[in-house]
């Protein structure tokens, strides 16, 4: 039996968990992405690694309790016999053995998702979509949600800003690549429960897309950097290198799935909110993000 809790991650900055950053000539530094929705991703792997090291520079040894120890190298003794069973002691060896030692996590973490994210619409102002298939993970992740219905595709509050379509109850947003009709208008309430908790976001700026939709505007979403390295001795690119990176805009809102064995967890101490790092790239300001903590772990 697991302590069921979960994570909200607000990016405060772009972020990028992905492809490392190379001088490559013409290197892609993608994200990672959900293999269905396509969506940015921030893997396991790479949030109890953050909070590992973070618990280690705060509560060093607590890490090894409830993230689990590292392998290490653990000699032992061990005897070896001669090929004649009723050998005497004395012809019994000792040698030193090594072996690598692990312990089980007490916390387990799941991969990040999206909730919402920001979109830029050309003479309009900034909304955050998600589609139903995110929703839904949400849901199973975020216990007061469970009799909630998710809401379908192209629904949006009636206070969106955008465009009425003329002689019906319809609006219309201009992205980039084309014109979003939304079908769906309801009252705030019916959005507002999907925002989480101590997120700064109003249903008058939130849509729902199509989960076909969403992969797309994601793309269009994508914060984008073009990067070079210059010459050690001069301001000049050092011999044609160049890499660009992708990573996740400001305001996007992610969800995490915890598990514990046990409770008593407190990696803020008493807080359920910090300022975390993840990603690379943190030493030209990507991947600062602000950690909500929910649910039973303390």
């Amino acid at each position: 039996m697991y302590h069921k809790a979960y994570g909200i991650i607000e990016t405060l900055a772009p972020l990028h968990i992905g492809a490392s950053a190379g001088e490559e000539t013409g290197n892609l530094n993608l994200i990672f992405r959900d293999q269905f929705t396509q969506t940015g991703i921030i893997p396991g792997s790479s949030i109890r690694g953050r909070f590992r090291a973070d618990m280690r520079t705060n509560e060093r040894g607590l890490e090894n309790k409830w993230y689990g120890q590292e392998a290490i190298e653990i000699s032992e003794d061990t005897e070896e016999q001669s090929e004649t069973p009723e050998a005497p002691e004395a012809d019994r060896t000792k040698t030193a053995k090594k072996r690598k030692d692990t312990t089980e996590a007490l916390v387990k973490f799941e991969y990040a998702s999206l909730v919402w994210l920001p979109v830029f619409c050309p003479g309009q102002p900034i909304v955050w979509v998600t589609c139903p298939r995110l929703l839904k993970r949400y849901k199973l992740i975020v216990p007061h949600l469970t009799s909630v219905a998710v809401p379908s595709a192209y629904t949006a509050a009636k206070s969106l800003k955008a465009r009425q379509v003329e002689g019906t109850t319809k609006k219309i947003l201009f992205f980039n690549l084309g014109f979003l009709e939304i079908e769906n208008l309801v009252e705030g309430d019916v959005i507002k429960p999907w925002i989480p908790e101590g997120v700064d976001l109003q249903p008058e700026n939130l849509v729902i897309v199509a989960d076909n939709d969403m992969a797309m505007l994601h793309d269009m979403a994508l914060y984008r950097q073009s990067r070079v390295k210059l010459a050690d001795d001069e301001k000049k690119v050092d011999g044609g290198a160049f890499f660009n990176v992708e990573a996740l805009p400001e305001g996007t809102i992610l969800v995490f799935a915890i598990a514990l064995k046990q409770t008593g967890w407190k990696p803020f101490g008493e807080m359920n909110i910090q300022d975390l790092y993840f990603g690379g790239l943190e030493s030209i300001g990507f991947g600062h993000c602000r950690v909500t903590l929910s649910g039973a772990y303390q």
